[in-house]
Formats: C-alpha cells, sequence, structure tokens
C-alpha cells in the first residue's frame, strides 16, 4: 500500500510540474538534499540547498515553459524512513523555432518520511547541449548560462 502512495504522489508531482506548478513541486524537498543532473549545461550540475533548487526549477520554466511529462513507468522499494523510487519518463516541449522537442530518461529519487532527499536526472544530455545551442541562436541567452550549483 505504501508504495501506490508514493508512485501516485510521484505521478502527481509530474502532472503538476507538467502544468508549471514549480511551487508545488519544490515543496517536495528538504534538506539536506542533492539535487543533480549530469552534463555540463544549464540544468547540469549538483545542488544541496533548498533555495539552488528552486533557482533551478524557476530555469527550467524559463527555458521550457511548455515542458510535460510522460510516466512510463515507477518502481519503488523500501519504508518510509529510506524509499528509492525510479521513474522512467519522457518528456516534450517546443522549440524556439516552433518545432517539438523532447527527450527521455529516468529519475533517481531517495525519499524519507515523504520529503526528497536525493533526485538524480539521468537523461541524453548531449541532446539536452543541442537543444541549448539551437535556444542561443535563437536569442535565449539563459540556455548557454552556467549551472546552477552549491
Amino acid at each position: 500500500m505504501y508504495h501506490a502512495i508514493v508512485e501516485r504522489r510521484l505521478r502527481n508531482t509530474l502532472a503538476r510540474l507538467s502544468r508549471g506548478d514549480i511551487a508545488y513541486v519544490t515543496a517536495q524537498f528538504a534538506e539536506p538534499l542533492r539535487h543533480e543532473f549530469a552534463g555540463d549545461h544549464a540544468l547540469g550540475g549538483r545542488r544541496e540547498s533548498k533555495a539552488k533548487v528552486d533557482e533551478w526549477y524557476a530555469r527550467l520554466h524559463r527555458l521550457f515553459p511548455d515542458l510535460r511529462f510522460e510516466v512510463d513507468d515507477i518502481h519503488v522499494s523500501g519504508w518510509p524512513w529510506n524509499t528509492t523510487a525510479v521513474v522512467e519518463w519522457r518528456d516534450f516541449f517546443g522549440l524556439p523555432d516552433g518545432s517539438a522537442g523532447g527527450n527521455f530518461g529516468v529519475f533517481v529519487i531517495d525519499i524519507s518520511w515523504g520529503s526528497v532527499r536525493r533526485f538524480s536526472i539521468h537523461t541524453d544530455t548531449d541532446r539536452i547541449k543541442r537543444y541549448f545551442a539551437d535556444f542561443a541562436r535563437a536569442g535565449v541567452d539563459e540556455a548557454l548560462a552556467a549551472p546552477i550549483t552549491g
């Protein structure tokens, strides 16, 4: 039963992120935390404070205001004080030229007593870098900004 509740909550959180509700998403995190996205790009790096996670999600929303996720599968294991969830997903968004973009990947999430303590994003970072190069050519300077870390 507990695992089903965690799965439902994760699906709800991604649905709310897809609607641009970043305040709801960031409220799921509690310090100490680790939020990381591999790659050398504007969304890459590691954040270890709630303030930096808030900044990161604000940037995500500015770069991809119409971002939406489709969940393929969720795997949950562990107890309420030490839960790990793996979310397999696909995402979709508009590009500056009006065409559609997207990616796929996995989130690995550690949860303790209902709060996210670790969130790792695993996706095709080369694809992200290519999209950001296109964004920059279209005048979206933040696509080439330094990662938010700290």
